[in-house]
């Protein structure tokens, strides 16, 4: 059996193309994706972990009986992760956080977590991947490396989509790359801005200027900004006010360069100066399948999209003081659950380090670098092959990921609602 408009979940972009074939329940075939969707999909079913306690195998029910003890003996626990699970199981992440009275985040806090806060400060003019591929002239890729880490983006999306007002595709369109080094997307770019590191700050600072015709003091002595001579900065000016329909796709390259949030605020409001002349948006290049969902569903719950604090009975929210990295490194948290993320691979050695000192319960439907040491090992079933439910796009376009092949153990959703329920059992008697 053949299913067909399959969403990958793999990357920010969720290409909704696929044809996954199936045979007795196993995948056998993959069309349409990229190497790493494709391998992910293939291997879905492979390298499952089995309920553990402690390195011990014990059943689903043993557990979460665990998890449950754990979890509601905590006096500052962490709830992390989020970012590869369904909405659905977001929601039920933020319920379980309120119980318990923990700090919920999610891997935006360390990576396009200051764009996030500028979008909170400044607003984002945006628009849809669907808007780039059928109108956009002018694509703009400013820290970001899409060929290597969103593999699809270029030939679906932007740069050599064919759309309605972009029929012949990379003809009809101009790129430009800004950059520390040359990279795979530099390389098939029109204009090359290879920048100083850690200077973003100034470069939007500059191009507000020369957007709005603002002297720049000492003009006449100014050889460069950033390391690029200041007349390429106004040939980008003049490209951007000229185009019919620009887009800027910024990456981490851009919101962990020195100035973060910052860089982010100004950029965006430079956007926003742009469509005085022309229309001009801004789209974030998010990294997980679904970390744009978890930032959605946290904000919808509690009001704030990352590093909540729920141990007074309300939502806090403050970067830093309750970020998964800071609290952490101080040694601050005394259980942990984690879902649909690895920090075993992904966080700094001294982060790791505090979470095996703690128990910690991990969901996931692989073996990772977190399972081995977790105490309390939960197999599920992965969103998108064998379990249903919505993710958002980088564009923060909703889509339904499909359950394509039963799983032997249930998904997230579903453990998190049982893990709820429990809680609130003991909570209440």
């Amino acid at each position: 059996m053949i299913h067909h408009d399959v969403v990958c979940t793999f990357c920010g972009c969720l290409c909704d193309d696929l044809d996954v074939e199936v045979e007795n329940n196993r995948i056998v075939g993959v069309k349409k994706a990229c190497l790493v969707g494709r391998n992910k999909i293939m291997h879905a079913q492979a390298d499952v972990p089995v309920p553990s306690i402690a390195g011990k195998e014990v059943g689903i029910v043993e557990a979460v009986a665990e998890a449950v003890r754990i979890l509601s003996a905590a006096r500052n626990p962490l709830v992390y992760g989020l970012s590869s699970t369904t909405t659905e199981a977001q929601r039920e992440l933020v319920a379980i956080n309120e119980l318990i009275g923990g700090n919920l985040d999610n891997p935006a806090s360390y990576c396009h977590g200051p764009g996030v806060l500028a979008r909170q400060a400044s607003g984002m003019v945006s628009c849809t991947l669907g808007e780039v591929k059928n109108r956009a002239d002018l694509v703009v890729f400013w820290g970001c490396n899409p060929m290597e880490s969103h593999m699809r983006h270029l030939s679906r999306y932007s740069v050599m989509a064919k759309g309605l007002f972009t029929p012949e595709g990379r003809k009809n369109r101009k790129v430009v790359a800004i950059d520390v080094r040359p990279t795979a997307t530099t390389k098939s770019a029109d204009l090359f801005l290879q920048v100083t590191p850690g200077q973003d700050f100034e470069i939007a600072t500059v191009l507000r200027a020369l957007l709005k015709g603002l002297p720049l003091e000492n003009e006449a002595e100014i050889g460069s900004i950033a390391g690029v001579p200041l007349a390429s900065w106004r040939e980008l000016v003049d490209m951007m006010r000229k185009c019919q329909y620009g887009v800027v796709f910024f990456g981490l390259g851009l919101t962990q360069s020195r100035g973060k949030d910052l860089n982010i605020e100004l950029l965006l409001k430079l956007v926003r100066e742009i469509n005085q002349y022309t229309r001009f948006y801004a789209i974030a290049m998010r990294g997980h399948a679904n970390v744009n969902g978890g930032n959605q569903v946290m904000a919808w719950q509690t009001g704030f999209p990352i590093a909540v604090n729920a141990n007074r009975g309300y939502h806090r929210f403050n970067p830093g003081e309750f970020s998964v990295v800071d609290m952490l490194a101080r040694r601050e948290i005394d259980a942990a659950l984690v879902v649909a993320t690895d920090p075993g691979a992904h966080l700094p050695k001294d982060a790791v380090q505090a979470l095996r000192d703690i128990p910690t319960i991990t969901l996931d439907p692989h073996n990772n670098c977190t399972t081995p040491w977790a105490h309390v090992v939960i197999p599920v079933a992965p969103a998108g092959v064998g379990a249903a439910g919505t993710y958002y796009r980088m564009d923060n376009i909703p889509l339904r990921v499909k359950k394509i092949v039963e799983f032997p153990y249930p998904s997230d959703e579903e453990v998190l609602k049982l893990i709820k329920e429990k809680i609130a059992n003991v909570k209440n008697n």
